[in-house]
């Protein structure tokens, strides 16, 4: 008998007809022998509703009062989940994040864990029912106010119980059969990968693929904890994103044996969600990009790409340029400049119509040619690059934002990577 934590998103407890459909599958989880912890997220987009509703009451909602009102959409999930197995003839407890023992700091909109005390799913398990259990939310260690955990938080508190619990595997169930090599909705030939290590998972969520948030991977990766994607509306395998060997209970290979050796390059990953900021005119001097990323930081706010400039001829002054998420620009251009007098640049500069695809593979590590390839496929696209990042496994340029899905489609298919049949994506978002 192995624990299995499954997570159910939006898309698949949708409507009703969706939430008896994951009743079933979680019923035959328990009836194969399995104890079974879920997590669940409000129902299709009713977060999204309430965050409309809650904008168009006060147009800057108190915090708090903000996160007691989304939490409210996976509190009405958990309990008509409950119903749908009851019905089945199974027992089932829903619990709320702070019922369930997830304790997080006081950030409101995006608290993280802290700690995970399950004593209350440990007893429903004893006792043999289905604990299910609102994501995204959990209880404040301080002022014991409600929090959420922001965007994707589902995911990470299915992670984090598996982990308090010391489950054999987190189940992450979506709309589509599991990790691509590529958005399925940009490039119908992507193909499913089977198993991807967590360095590359890793890398693909922070580059912009949303079928796993950032947080729950790292989590997992901390833990050594198996994670398995897959669709909720098929019974197909999955995704295996884990370092270790899949658990021989869920493996569908009994042998165990792994691939001699994986692929070069495990997919392409984009993003729309970010913009560029560059600080025009800044004097070339040591300590002033210090300055500059100081002020940013203490906004609270996270950059992925900088690029400066070769100060020009005599004036020693340069451009400094840096990507951010497009919902914090507003905020970073106050706060640079709040500090323009001290550090004497010209202006700031704003551009959100820009986007991010990023190639990603271990086989770069040993493989000679890879950026090379990844250039000429964009190139003969005719799609110019503003910024280039690279990591040992990963290589990342800013284009313009319209011609993103074209870079893409270029990229995946210089890799080989197209598949010979159309990818599913059975309903929703990719969440």
């Amino acid at each position: 008998m192995a624990l299995v934590v499954q997570k159910f998103g939006g898309s698949s407890v949708a409507d009703a007809d969706g939430v008896k459909r994951v009743a079933k599958r979680i019923a035959a989880t328990k009836r194969a022998g399995h104890e079974v912890v879920v997590v669940v997220s409000a129902m299709g987009d009713t977060t999204d509703e309430l965050i409309d509703l809650a904008e168009q009451v006060s147009p800057l909602p108190p915090a708090r009062e903000l996160d007691m009102l989304l939490t409210s959409g996976e509190r009405i999930s958990m309990a008509v989940l409950a119903m749908a197995i009851s019905n089945l003839g199974l027992e089932a407890r829903s619990f709320t994040g702070s019922q369930a023992g997830v304790i997080t700091d006081s950030a409101h909109g995006r608290a993280r864990i802290i700690d995970v005390t399950p004593g209350r799913i440990r007893s429903a398990l004893d006792e043999g029912a289905i604990a299910i259990v609102a994501g995204f939310q959990g209880v404040s260690q301080d002022t014991k106010d409600i929090t959420t955990l922001g965007r994707g938080g589902s995911d990470t508190t299915a992670v984090a119980l598996a982990a308090a619990l010391k489950a054999d595997v987190c189940e992450i169930y979506t709309d589509v059969d599991g990790v691509f090599t590529a958005d399925p909705r940009i490039v119908p030939a992507a193909r499913k990968i089977n198993r991807i290590s967590s360095e590359e998972m890793l890398e693909m969520a922070a580059n912009g693929a949303k079928i796993l948030m950032l947080r729950c991977v790292e989590y997992a990766r901390n833990y050594d904890l198996p994670i398995h994607v897959r669709s909720s509306f098929s019974p197909h395998e999955g995704t295996w994103v884990t370092d270790s060997p899949v658990p021989a209970a869920f493996a569908s290979n009994p042998t165990g044996e792994e691939p001699v050796e994986q692929p070069i390059i495990s997919g392409v990953a984009h993003d729309r969600s970010e913009a560029k900021i560059t600080v025009v005119g800044v004097p070339d001097s040591p300590g002033t990009a210090a300055a500059i990323f100081k002020a940013v930081a203490e906004a609270e706010i996270n950059i992925d790409m900088i690029v400066q400039n070769v100060s020009v001829g005599a004036s020693g002054r340069t451009d400094v340029s840096f990507t951010l998420p497009k919902a914090e620009g507003t905020t970073a251009i106050n706060a640079l400049e709040k500090v323009k007098p001290a550090i004497g640049f010209e202006r700031t500069e704003y551009d959100d119509q820009i986007g991010k695809v990023s190639l990603i593979g271990v086989g770069m590590r040993s493989h000679p040619g890879v950026s090379a390839t990844f250039f000429d496929a964009l190139a003969q696209k005719h799609i110019n690059l503003e910024m280039i990042s690279t990591s040992e496994i990963r290589i990342s340029v800013v284009t313009r934002g319209d011609q993103l899905d074209d870079a893409v489609r270029a990229v995946h298919t210089a890799f080989g990577l197209d598949g010979e049949a159309e990818a599913v994506v059975y309903g929703g978002t990719g969440r």
